[in-house]
């Protein structure tokens, strides 16, 4: 009989978390796999309502985070304690996904242990080394050791074959969020009360259009974040939206969200949402305004609209789709976006059925399939 082998699955976010949960559920359910967790809790709250929703318990809990941590000692920390447990668990293959800091220390301290990296949503490229930050560096420096790419979409594989990677280590996959929807999805029906908590606010504005907002990317902080909060304040004056804004927990978000947003009538600012809260706010949006990486995979999955307040995106397949549209920072160019998807019903059409190009939904199934060793 084959040996199993032991995938250690590293990770320290909440959008981490949504696009791992199906992998390690698929390994959790196959006789082939081991399957062992360590989490950095780069994020803390909103990585634990993660895992608390699909039932995942890390084996290893490093809790790295501390009050004005800078980015050189997160991943300093991360580096030696994600090392420490890859001495004490001896995998067969390390499991990252994505580009945060919690992925490069977990594929670097991988690496200088010869342990396979398997890189899951591989091949993310916008160009600027800056936009994201410190992002795009993370994922292309993982992308040059990693053993098997696991790309989302024929564009990721596209780029990591210009980069030079062997091209039998690349695979597309599909992206695993798209698993992730429809698991949450399905798992909410069955269990109507996990997200509920939205209902007075669902009341509240009953009859207006409502356009979700998530903002919180670190080089949109300062004026950036300031001309989103103007925007957002100048669509919400119209009286057939409303506004639903989860504001991170990072004050500078929040700081200027409050200051520019607070008090109005047809925005609502709330704490960020868990995970079937969150699905819950996609379904009942009209469109989505966002910077965010994953809502530009996930709104497309349930026929919503999104404008993406960035200057690149390194998920071009949602704007060659039609499903995604840049719109920048700036507030003119944000607002005249937003109006154009509510007053024009073909436009807004155009990009509500539009396909959603990054998966089916089966993506883990095809993930732990590359982890199998071939003879």
């Amino acid at each position: 009989m084959t040996a199993r082998q032991k995938i250690l699955t590293v990770f320290g976010t909440r959008p981490e978390a949504i696009k791992l949960f199906p992998v390690i559920h698929a390994l959790a359910d196959d006789a082939r796999f081991e399957s062992r967790v360590c989490i950095s809790a780069q994020h803390r709250e909103m990585l634990d309502q993660v895992l608390d929703i699909t039932g995942v318990i890390p084996d290893h809990d490093l809790d790295l985070m501390q009050p004005g941590q800078t980015l050189d000692a997160l991943t300093a920390r991360a580096l030696l304690e994600i090392g420490k447990v890859l001495d004490d668990e001896q995998p067969d293959w390390v499991v990252v996904q994505g580009d945060t800091t919690t992925v490069l220390a977990g594929a670097l301290a991988a690496y200088y242990r010869k342990i396979p990296v398997c890189h899951v949503e591989a091949g993310l490229r916008s160009g600027d080394i800056y936009q994201p930050w410190p992002e795009e560096v993370n994922r292309r420096a993982v992308g040059t050791f990693a053993t098997l790419h696991c790309a989302p979409t024929a564009t990721a594989q596209a780029a990591l074959l210009r980069e030079s990677v062997d091209p039998k280590s690349v695979h597309v996959t599909g992206n695993t969020v798209i698993d992730a929807m429809h698991w949450v999805t399905k798992h909410a029906q069955a269990h109507p009360e996990i997200a509920s908590g939205l209902a007075s606010l669902e009341s509240r504005f009953a009859g207006k259009r409502i356009i979700g907002v998530t903002s919180h990317r670190r080089e949109n902080f300062g004026d950036g974040m300031r001309s989103i909060a103007r925007a957002v304040a100048r669509i919400a004056a119209r009286p057939d939206v409303a506004v639903i804004f989860p504001v991170h927990l990072n004050p500078n978000v929040r700081a200027v969200m409050n200051d520019e947003l607070s008090g109005l009538d047809n925005v609502a600012l709330i704490d960020p949402l868990d995970y079937p809260h969150f699905a819950r706010l996609l379904d009942i949006s009209h469109l989505m305004l966002t910077d965010s990486g994953g809502v530009q995979e996930e709104a497309p999955a349930l026929g919503k609209p999104v404008l993406v307040m960035r200057e690149t995106t390194e998920r071009p397949e949602g704007v060659e789709a039609g499903t995604a549209r840049l719109v920048g920072t700036d507030a003119d160019k944000i607002v005249y976006e937003t109006e154009r998807l509510l007053d024009d019903d073909a436009a807004y059409s155009a990009m509500a059925r539009a396909h959603n190009p990054f998966g089916d939904g089966h993506s883990a199934a095809r993930i732990i399939d590359l982890l199998v060793p071939r003879k």
